[in-house]
């Protein structure tokens, strides 16, 4: 005696439910994926607009032994203050010089301008560490 399975018709019973469960994943994660995509851009505008001070090493440019000349470009708010840090580097990646650089000119969104670091050996590389906005607010 052989059992023969017959099957049913196509479309007649609705979804199986496989369908029903593939279908509920896809809402899923398309509702979390809009989700994480909203989050990332909060965020990322938040981080941008709440920065009050930033700032951008153009160029530095070994004088002597004992100086170094950096051209800072500086983006703030027009009435932002802070200070931004320049670090120069020896040879061998000891520091041999660093100078706050003291950002009070109000009434500006932009301040481009030459800063000299005074070092104590020849200076081969320098940096900008980071900019600090009085009240506290990095860049």
């Amino acid at each position: 005696m052989s059992a023969v399975r017959q099957d049913l018709p196509e479309g007649r019973y609705g979804r199986s439910a496989d369908e029903r469960a593939d279908r509920k994943l896809k809402i899923v994660g398309s509702v979390l994926g809009a989700a994480l995509l909203a989050m990332t851009a909060w965020f990322g505008y938040d981080y941008v607009t709440g920065q009050k001070i930033s700032a951008e090493l153009i160029k530095f440019t070994t004088v002597s032994d004992s100086e170094v000349k950096v051209h800072l470009e500086v983006r703030k708010k027009a009435d932002a203050t802070g200070t931004c840090t320049l670090r120069s580097l020896a040879e061998d990646g000891a520091e041999v010089g660093r100078r706050d650089v003291r950002i009070d000119r109000t009434g500006t969104a932009r301040i481009d301008e030459i800063y000299t670091v005074r070092t104590t050996a020849r200076a081969t590389s320098t940096e900008l560490t980071g900019c600090t906005a009085d009240g506290g607010s990095t860049g």
